[in-house]
C-alpha cells in the first residue's frame, strides 16, 4: 500500500527520500509529498500523481535539510488530493506520515475540534498529527507525547514524526504495519520497506509490533509494546540496489515472468539431499508438528489463495490429507470451527497482508497448535509469528500482478505436500517421481517462455475485447481463476474464470463473438470432459483459444486456436499451465496502453483491511 521513507543523516536527505519513494512506487499510490526540517522550520512539499512530479516540484522550489520523512500515498480515507497528501502538519511544528487506518479517527476528530484543531484534510491520519500536538501542551518530550498518542490509537499503522522544536529526532512506530530501520555511518533512516533504503544501507532493523523508535544522528533506542528498552538485531540484506532494476526488460512483469525459471530452482537449492527432501527445511521442530497434524487449513488472499486452491487438490489427491481453504479476510467474521491438530498454512507474498495476519491470529485463539507461512519477506510479521516457515525465494518481485512469487508459492506448496503426505498415502514411488517433476520445472518453463511471440501475437485478438471467460478442471480451474485475474488487473479488461463443467450451469449464455474463451488443456483425466465443453463453445460461435499439451492431436477450426504447451507431468503442470496465460496478460495490458506494473487503484503489498 502507502510507502514511507524517512531518516536523519548529516547530508541533505531530500534526494534520499526522493530516491526511496521512486523505489516504492510498485506499491500503488495516487499522491507523493515529504517535509524536512532546516532552521527549526518544517518544509513540506506535496503533489498529485507520480513521484516525478513532487521531484519536478522540488526542483523549481528547492529544500534541504539534514531532518525529513516522506510519503506515497494510497487513499482509503478521502480522495486523491494534495490536501490528502501526506505529511500532515499541526500547528507548523508537527509531520506526520503514516501507514495503516486509524479505525477511530471520527471520535478522535471530534474530540480534537472541540479542542480548537482545524482540520484540512479528510484523512485518518490528520488526527495522529493533532493527538500528538495536543499531548505536547503538557509535556515538552516529543517521545514521550507520541507514547501518549499511540495509547489513544486504534487501528494499524507505522509512522514516521517529526517535529520542528526537536529538529534533531525523527521518531517512528510500528503496530499491525511494517516498517523497518536503515542502519547506516553515522545516519539513520526508516522506510516501509527495505528495498527504498538499498542504496545508502545493507543494514535493516526490523520493529517488532507494539515498537517505538528514537533516533537521532549519534542514537537509535527502541522501546517495545511494555515502554521497555529492547535492543533488536541488527541484519544484512543480500539485495542490491541493482536487483530491484529492469534491467533489459521494457516492465518489472515482464522481467520476472522470465526470472521464474531461476526462482524456482532457488526455491528448490539446499532442501533436498540425494534428491529426498529434508523436513528441517520447514524449521528445527517440523518433524514433530507434522507428526502431530490431522489436517490442512489454508489462508490467503487473492493470487496466493489461488496457490491454496491448487494446493488442496494436491493435498488430497496426492497425500489423502483433508484440506481447507478459505479466503483470509472471510475466515475471521464467519466464526469458523478449527481442530486443535489442524496445520494452519498462511501464504503471503509480503508477509504483511492484514487480512492473512488476522485470520492466523484468529486461529490461533480458536486453539490451533501449529502454524506454517509460505513466504517471500524473511523478516515478515508472518514469518516471526508462525511456528514453521518455508521461503520461497523469489526474490524481490516490483510488478503489483504476481507472477514469480505465484509459482514459487505453488512450488513451496507442493514441497509442503510431500513432507506431510509422508505421514498419510504418499508412497516412496509417487514422491520419487514427484521430486524429479520438480527438478525438470526450471527446463520446462524455460520451453513455455518460447511461445512469447506466438503469444504476443495471439494478444492481438483482446485489443478490442470488454470480457473474457477463462475455464479450467481439477487442479487447472485454479490457474484459469489466476489468469482471469492477471488480465483483469493489468488490462482492465473484465475476466471471469468457472470450473468447465459449470458452463451449462449460466455461463454458457454469455458465449458469443465478442467473448474470448481461454482455456487451459493439459494432458490428463479430465482431458475428454474438457474436449466436451470445448466443443459447448465452438458450436455456439464462441473463440476459444486453447492452451494444450504439444502431444495431444486436435484440429483446430474457425472459432478455435489451439497453442501447443511442451508436455509436462499432471502433478506439476499447473505450475508450466501458468506462464502462458501470465505472457498473454502482459501482452494485452501492452496493446491496450495500461500501466502493467502499477495497475490503477491496486496496491502491491495489501497492509490494511
Amino acid at each position: 500500500m502507502c510507502g514511507i521513507v524517512g531518516g536523519v543523516a548529516q547530508r541533505n536527505i531530500v534526494p534520499i527520500l526522493i530516491e526511496g519513494l521512486k523505489r516504492l512506487e510498485y506499491r500503488g499510490y495516487d499522491s507523493a509529498g515529504l517535509a524536512v526540517i532546516n532552521n527549526k522550520t518544517i518544509f513540506r512539499k506535496r503533489e498529485l500523481g507520480k513521484v516525478k512530479g513532487l521531484e519536478d516540484l522540488i526542483k523549481l522550489e528547492p529544500i534541504k535539510g539534514i531532518l525529513g520523512i516522506a510519503h506515497t500515498r494510497w487513499a482509503t480515507h478521502g480522495k486523491p488530493s494534495t490536501q490528502n497528501a501526506h505529511p500532515h502538519i499541526s500547528r507548523d511544528t508537527l509531520a506526520v506520515v503514516h501507514n495503516g487506518i486509524i479505525e477511530n479517527h471520527e471520535q478522535l476528530r471530534s474530540e480534537l475540534k472541540a479542542q480548537d484543531f482545524i482540520f484540512t484534510s479528510e484523512t485518518d491520519t490528520e488526527v495522529i498529527v493533532h493527538q500528538i500536538a495536543k499531548m505536547m501542551e503538557t509535556t515538552d518530550d516529543l517521545l514521550l507525547a507520541v507514547k501518549q498518542t499511540v495509547h489513544t490509537l486504534e487501528g494499524a499503522y507505522s509512522l514516521g514524526i517529526i517535529s520542528s522544536e526537536h529538529p534533531n529526532t525523527l521518531i517512528a512506530c510500528r503496530k499491525g504495519s511494517p516498517l523497518v530501520i536503515g542502519v547506516g555511518i553515522g545516519e539513520f533512516f526508516i522506510a516501509s520497506d527495505v528495498a527504498a533504503l538499498l542504496p545508502v544501507t545493507q543494514q535493516f532493523i526490523f520493529l517488532e509490533d507494539g515498537d517505538i523508535a528514537s533516533i537521532t544522528i549519534d542514537e537509535l533506542i527502541i522501546y517495545d509494546e511494555n515502554d521497555q528498552i529492547v535492543n533488536r538485531p541488527i541484519k544484512e540484506t543480500q539485495l542490491t540496489a541493482d536487483s530491484v532494476n529492469k534491467g533489459q526488460y521494457r516492465h518489472y512483469m515482464l522481467k520476472e515472468i522470465y526470472e521464474q525459471p531461476f526462482a524456482i530452482s532457488q526455491t528448490l537449492e539446499g532442501r533436498f539431499i540425494n534428491h529426498r527432501l529434508q523436513e528441517s527445511a520447514f524449521g528445527h521442530n517440523a518433524n514433530d508438528v507434522f507428526d502431530n497434524i490431522k489436517s490442512v487449513q489454508i489462508l490467503a488472499c487473492g493470487t496466493s489463495y489461488h496457490a491454496g486452491l491448487v494446493a488442496r487438490y494436491w493435498f488430497e489427491s496426492i497425500a489423502r490429507v483433508p484440506c481447507n481453504i478459505e479466503v483470509a479476510s472471510e475466515f475471521r467474521y464467519r466464526n469458523p470451527v478449527l481442530a486443535s491438530d489442524t496445520l494452519v498454512v498462511t501464504i503471503s507474498q509480503s508477509g504483511e497482508t492484514a487480512d492473512t495476519l488476522a485470520a492466523l491470529q484468529e486461529a490461533k485463539k480458536l486453539g490451533a497448535k501449529y502454524s506454517l507461512a509460505i513466504c517471500n519477506g524473511p523478516e515478515s510479521s508472518l514469518v516471526r509469528e508462525s511456528d514453521l516457515v518455508l521461503m520461497t525465494r523469489a526474490g524481490p518481485e516490483i510488478g503489483v500482478a504476481s507472477t514469480k512469487a505465484f509459482t514459487t508459492q505453488l512450488t513451496a506448496l507442493m514441497l509442503l505436500v510431500i513432507a506431510i503426505g509422508r505421514r498419510f498415502e504418499l508412497s516412496a514411488a509417487v514422491e520419487a517421481k514427484i521430486t524429479s517433476e520438480l527438478f525438470s520445472l526450471p527446463g520446462k518453463i524455460e520451453a513455455v517462455l518460447k511461445l512469447d511471440k506466438e503469444i504476443e501475437v495471439l494478444a492481438e485478438r483482446f485489443a478490442d475485447k470488454q470480457h473474457a471467460l477463462f475455464l479450467g478442471r481439477g487442479t487447472h480451474y485454479p490457474i484459469a481463476m489466476e489468469g482471469a485475474l492477471k488480465l483483469k488487473e493489468i488490462s482492465y479488461i473484465h475476466a471471469e474464470a468457472y470450473p468447465a463443467g459449470e458452463l451449462k450451469h449460466g455461463p454458457l449464455a454469455l458465449i458469443d463473438i465478442d467473448m474470448p474463451v481461454v482455456t487451459v488443456a493439459p494432458n490428463n483425466s479430465l482431458l475428454d470432459k474438457l474436449k466436451s465443453n470445448i466443443q459447448e463453445v465452438s458450436a455456439r460461435g464462441g473463440q476459444l483459444i486453447v492452451f494444450m499439451d504439444e502431444t495431444l492431436q486436435t484440429t483446430e477450426d474457425e472459432n478455435v486456436q489451439i497453442i501447443k504447451v511442451p508436455q509436462i507431468d499432471n502433478e506439476v503442470s499447473p505450475i508450466v499451465y501458468t506462464i502462458p496465460l501470465q505472457l498473454l496478460s502482459y501482452y494485452v495490458a501492452i496493446l491496450k496502453g495500461t500501466d502493467v506494473d502499477q495497475p490503477r487503484n491496486l496496491a502491491k503489498s495489501v497492509t490494511v483491511e
